[in-house]
């Protein structure tokens, strides 16, 4: 279901490959290769979804349509005061001669919860994989935390305090919970390994109960939890998900999204890609959706939850 289906990224997987564990979520990325391996790309891009065509703002709604590559940053400052964690401005991501990120630009706030939602191929999941370095931008600037990542290697993000949960998990399948975990805070000093696993099982209950059991064998959904937990253990500045709810029954989606908005509680940033539009924009407090490569409307969580075109295409209705 992601954009391009390119999860590649240059770390051991659970199965003990190279390259398909993500850089902070799967934070096994010590010791292994910093590089992304993006493979079949292209044949995916070219099947793009089109979806709404973008909505005409109604005089109650402050949702505008975003415009070439200015209109995400211009909805990220109209909150006011907000320090802007995460700044992109102007990416374009080619696979081969397939246009697929076109002109983006968009901003994450300190303490938001910003959503990003679109049909199967917008460009979600490319978008995710440019940010965490496993793809190159050939245009624009992506500023994390103030500085500059454009250039950026993938396994340099994670102790920069930038965590990716890819699509997929990609949780190291023949190794325990706990030592999945562990391999999440390769970065951070031995003393932070304790303390890290027990913030991590206050959020994952159902993961301490497990955390002697191969990861192989656990369900779709505690193996979600578990590449959460994974990623929190890096103790992350702002948290990336990649269609965290994918493949789960409805109670468990309803569960995975309440962890989500447990940890932006406890402070956590997030920057959500979802295909189940109706609960991304349920809980966030920005949106931006994507179409065909572009960012075409954006507002707040609740503007394009009521927005008749987004509506129309992305919530049945």
């Amino acid at each position: 279901m992601g954009d391009m289906h390119t999860d590649s990224v240059a770390v051991m997987d659970g199965a003990g490959e190279p390259g398909a564990a993500a850089v902070a979520g799967a934070a096994g990325a010590a010791g292994a290769a910093g590089a992304a391996a993006v493979a079949g790309a292209a044949g995916a891009a070219a099947s793009e979804a089109r979806s709404a065509t973008g909505a005409t703002a109604g005089a109650a709604m402050r949702v505008e349509r975003a415009a070439a590559s200015d209109a995400g940053s211009a909805t990220g400052a109209a909150a006011a005061g907000a320090h802007q964690l995460l700044k992109v401005e102007g990416i374009n991501v080619y696979y081969g001669a397939i246009h697929a990120i076109k002109d983006v630009s968009f901003c994450v706030n300190d303490g938001e919860i910003v959503a990003l939602i679109g049909a199967n191929g917008a460009g979600k999941s490319t978008t995710l994989k440019t940010l965490s370095g496993l793809l190159r931008s050939s245009t624009g600037s992506i500023e994390f935390a103030g500085e500059d990542i454009m250039r950026v290697a993938a396994d340099k993000l994670v102790a920069r305090g930038l965590a990716h949960v890819p699509e997929g998990r990609r949780v190291f399948q023949q190794m325990s919970v706990e030592e999945n975990l562990e391999m999440g805070a390769y970065t951070r000093p031995g003393s932070e390994v304790a303390p890290g696993l027990e913030r991590v099982y206050a959020h994952f209950p159902r993961l301490k109960e497990r955390r002697r059991q191969v990861a192989g064998t656990l369900s779709g959904g505690e193996q979600q939890m578990l590449a959460m937990g994974r990623a929190l253990m890096s103790s992350p500045k702002l948290l990336m998900l990649d269609e965290p709810s994918m493949g789960l029954a409805p109670i468990l989606i309803e569960q995975i999204f309440q962890i989500v908005q447990e940890l932006h509680a406890a402070g956590t940033t997030i920057l959500l890609v979802e295909q189940n539009a109706q609960m991304a924009l349920s809980i966030a407090s920005r949106a931006y959706v994507m179409e065909t490569g572009r960012i075409t409307l954006s507002g707040t969580g609740d503007e394009l939850l009521h927005n008749d075109d987004v509506r129309r295409a992305y919530l049945g209705g």
